[in-house]
């Protein structure tokens, strides 16, 4: 009997020994999380964020798409050159007004003038002015610098007179220094001037 028991324990430890490999090797072919995790295909680029832009698809990961750094530059660039032809556009439309020989009263021509300006001006509120004053040549500088003054003193009263607040004025007078017409005549003299109404902003 014990001679017996000693032939089998050979054969009883090899069908253990193979019975637990096939175990084992049963178990990783049934396994699907190890096999799949074993087998499954690198993340393609498309599911990864773009490093260089900061874009990232929706439809993968079920987020709203990043906004991109130059797309925000772009939109920043978009609105800076709105606001430059708004400016543009509103310097082109503000006339300018004339005055008499010696005078810094405002005629009923630059009052209509300036009430059309005023128009323009009350339609855009962020709007900032300059309002220049310019003389002909003729009279020392310091007397047509003051002048001039006086002529872009006169507009502005009228404008706040109007509704303008004084915060979106301001004024320079530049005499005989800026002439719009270089001739020596006095149909020069005549547009020489004048108060010019400059956007600043």
């Amino acid at each position: 009997m014990k001679r017996n028991i000693n032939r089998l324990m050979p054969i009883l430890l090899a069908g253990i020994f193979m019975y637990s490999g096939c175990a084992k090797q049963d178990i990783v072919k049934k396994d699907d999380s190890i096999a799949s995790s074993a087998f499954k295909p690198a993340e393609t680029a498309q599911s990864k964020p773009d490093a260089g832009t900061g874009i990232q698809d929706p439809s993968l990961t079920g987020t709203a798409a990043k906004v991109s750094p130059l797309e925000g530059g772009e939109a920043a660039r978009s609105q800076q050159n709105n606001e430059v032809t708004a400016v543009a556009d509103l310097q082109k439309l503000l006339q300018q007004i004339f005055f008499d020989f010696d005078a810094s009263t405002l005629s009923d021509s630059a009052r209509q003038t300036l009430t059309a300006n005023f128009q323009l001006l009350k339609q855009n509120p962020q709007t900032i002015l300059r309002i220049e004053g310019h003389s002909d040549e003729r009279g020392s500088d310091d007397y047509n610098l003051a002048l001039s003054e006086r002529r872009a003193q006169a507009a502005y009263r009228y404008l706040t007179a109007l509704g303008i607040g004084a915060e979106r004025l301001s004024v320079v007078g530049y005499g005989k220094e800026k002439p719009a017409d270089q001739r020596h005549d006095e149909a020069a003299w005549a547009n020489n001037r004048r108060d010019e109404f400059v956007v600043m902003r």
